[in-house]
């Protein structure tokens, strides 16, 4: 389940980043960009590639947020083991319900 949610994260946010990348680098030079009023020191391609992680990595954290935000309840505060396999001490040791099954 894990992995299809990182899948649910994962490409729509590299599809995004890619469609900013392209917008973004339509209308920006990378070679007249300045930090700190200091020009960048990377070639246009470092810049493209930089520039491409960090929209990756922020649409990424967004479509996690989302992802995260939209669990119900029961699917946020279920155990993930069986209840044979819990420690001794967890609160959980009864097999929970479902309350949309129920």
């Amino acid at each position: 389940m894990l992995a299809q949610r990182m899948m649910w994260i994962a490409w729509p946010a590299f599809l995004v980043a890619g469609v900013l990348e392209v917008l973004v680098f339509a209308f920006v030079d990378p070679q007249d960009m300045q930090w700190l009023g200091q020009p960048i020191e990377l070639s246009r391609q470092g810049v493209y590639t930089l520039s491409f992680f960090v929209f990756w990595s922020v649409t990424a954290a967004s479509s996690a947020l989302t992802t995260l935000l939209s669990l119900s309840p029961f699917e946020m505060n279920r155990c993930t083991r069986v209840p044979t396999e819990r420690p001794d001490g967890c609160p959980k040791q009864e097999v929970c319900r479902d309350p949309l099954t129920a």
